[in-house]
């Protein structure tokens, strides 16, 4: 399978056509052929807020090897935003750490993206790199780099990956987290997006409490959308029923990466959890009400700086498990209403 990407200077609309770190890849061809440059392959085998958290690591390590063929090992249905972040060459369709395919040539430099564990390093290694950029393992005592950040609250994801760079003496920016606005397919809708999963229940917020939302946001005029995968239909489904809204508002299972991408870059405001949704609208500076339970938004919220207003209660917990977090439970309907207030008093875009 081919995965080309679109030219820096090409619009990328018109060219391109929560995840276990120890989950496998899969073979496959990788897009163009070898033209002379050296190789960097970049491992990145993750999901969506994975892939946009990485965006100023990606960015530096282009500015830092302007020469070079950077291949993104990730996984191919994400590879149409990647024109959106600039300066990766092609993706490799690569999902969890697992094996990353022949690339055609001689890989110069690997960079591990992925995590700090045996399997993404091992992934690499096996590629036979000149270089490889990675955190520190004793499973691979050759392999040189900085230790794997850690504590109760972690480092935040995006920082995390800058600093891995900046022990190598690449500088990257964690606030260049922009990326290229896609054409928007209808400027003149800007609605309140209300994304209600979450890849684990533990980060879920229940239903009822998003219709509730969605109803009272409703009944003050605004246009509101569900979204989310094919696999959480049923869930946005279930939320636009209880809330008294016409099928027509459920995208869910309807919306590409790029899709979705472009409905958050016109959005009025973003409802939603702990999820990858919420980093595009970092990305679009869009407004967004981010909803956290078990994982402190000082490892995955959004930037302080942007119209992004946080809710949690402090309390950290398994961001795996199978019911919702205590504390985001703790969250009620009025929080949230009362946040998008506050936002909506700021200015919304």
């Amino acid at each position: 399978m081919r995965v080309p990407l679109v030219p820096d200077h090409a619009s990328p609309l018109e060219s391109v056509g929560d995840t276990d770190p120890d989950a496998g890849g899969r073979n496959v061809d990788v897009a163009g052929a070898p033209d002379g440059r050296p190789l960097m392959v970049v491992l990145r085998g993750l999901g969506l807020g994975d892939l946009l958290t990485a965006v100023p690591a990606l960015r530096a390590l282009r500015r830092s090897h302007p020469g070079h063929r950077i291949v993104l090992a990730a996984p191919s249905a994400l590879a149409p935003l990647v024109p959106l972040i600039g300066g990766v060459d092609e993706v490799c369709d690569v999902s969890g750490p697992g094996h990353v395919p022949p690339l055609g040539c001689r890989v110069d430099v690997a960079v591990n993206l992925h995590g700090g564990g045996p399997h993404s390093i091992a992934a690499l290694h096996r590629t036979g790199p000149v270089r490889l950029l990675t955190h520190a393992h004793p499973a691979f005592p050759d392999a040189y780099g900085p230790e794997w950040p850690d504590g109760p609250e972690g480092v935040h994801e995006v920082r995390r990956w800058c600093d891995l760079l900046g022990w190598y003496g690449i500088e990257a920016d964690s606030a260049d987290l922009e990326l290229r606005r896609p054409r928007l397919a209808d400027e003149d809708s800007r609605p309140v997006v209300i994304h209600p999963g979450a890849a684990y229940p533990a980060r879920r917020w229940p239903p009822e409490r998003f219709a509730l939302v969605a109803a009272e946001l409703r009944d003050n005029g605004h246009e509101i959308v569900i979204t989310g995968s094919e696999r959480e239909r049923d869930l946005a489904e279930r939320v636009a029923l209880l809330a008294g809204l016409p099928s027509t508002s459920v995208l869910a299972g309807r919306t590409g990466p790029l899709e979705l991408a472009e409905l958050v870059a016109r959005a009025r405001l973003l409802i939603c959890g702990d999820t990858g949704v919420a980093h595009l609208a970092a990305a679009f500076v869009t407004p967004s009400v981010v909803l956290f339970g078990p994982v402190s938004p000082a490892r995955w919220g959004p930037p302080e700086t942007g119209p992004h207003t946080v809710l949690w209660t402090g309390g950290l917990g398994d961001p795996y498990g199978y019911e919702p977090d205590p504390g985001l439970l703790e969250i009620g309907v009025w929080d949230v209403l009362d946040a998008v207030a506050r936002l909506t008093e700021v200015g919304v875009r």
